[in-house]
């Protein structure tokens, strides 16, 4: 996701220019971190008071110039024209937050008063027209067959959640003046390896893999996750 992420900005901003990126639901800081030290000015914005002081340990043990590149906020990605004006970010990342949001319409037209014009707007949503693949491919049946009718599903932590339909972002996304620019599909193959799986030996290959099929068809429209690109017009 960060070699296609870096693809979008690269195709869409001068080389060397110093974007300002705003990542909603930051999380540890995994993304944000990575643009700072690609000399950006980052914003992360985060409610969980467990990632924001994992985020807060990560970044303190960044050198002087990138801790002055990187600022993180306590608050709801929902709240953000509380904390921002409208435009005020050429990059708003939102990765892995809408499968927790019961009507993320609201927060996604907030994202894209966020963006300057010309800005790119990322979301890694789950794919809610692939929800059968990973019970399927793990031999639950009956898990399978209830998944075709619905965007439900219930997440590796147990947590009861909701996925995204490409077609209805899409509609979503061209209705907030962010219009869909591309998409890309993430776990395409390794979605059923086990969390905390070890690398294997030729993890540049399996990237590689996985890259070509996250932008190639069919094999995007059955991943795990869709990373979609939209451009404030």
């Amino acid at each position: 996701m960060a070699r296609q992420l870096d693809e979008q900005i690269v195709g869409r901003f001068p080389v060397g220019r110093r974007l300002r990126v705003l990542d909603v639901g930051m999380g540890q800081g995994t993304q944000a971190l990575r643009l700072a030290r690609a000399g950006h000015q980052v914003t992360g914005l985060e409610q969980d008071a467990t990632m924001i002081a994992a985020a807060r340990q990560s970044l303190a043990g960044e050198p002087e110039g990138i801790r002055e590149r990187m600022r993180i906020i306590e608050g709801d990605g929902r709240d953000t024209g509380v904390h921002f004006l409208p435009g005020s970010f050429d990059v708003v990342l939102c990765h892995g937050v809408l499968m927790y949001v019961e009507e993320p319409d609201p927060l996604l037209a907030g994202l894209a008063r966020m963006l300057a014009p010309g800005g790119l707007l990322s979301l890694l949503v789950r794919n809610g027209d692939a929800l059968a693949m990973r019970p399927g491919l793990s031999g639950d049946w009956a898990g399978a067959l209830a998944a075709f009718d619905t965007t439900a599903y219930r997440n590796r932590l147990g947590l009861d959640v909701r996925a995204d339909r490409l077609k209805d972002l899409t509609a979503t996304l061209a209705g907030i003046g962010a219009p869909l620019h591309t998409w890309y599909g993430v776990r395409v193959f390794t979605d059923t390896a086990a969390d905390g799986a070890e690398a294997p030996a030729d993890v540049e290959t399996l990237l590689a893999v996985e890259e070509k099929a996250g932008r190639t068809d069919p094999y995007r429209g059955v991943a795990a996750l869709l990373h979609l690109c939209g451009v404030r017009g």
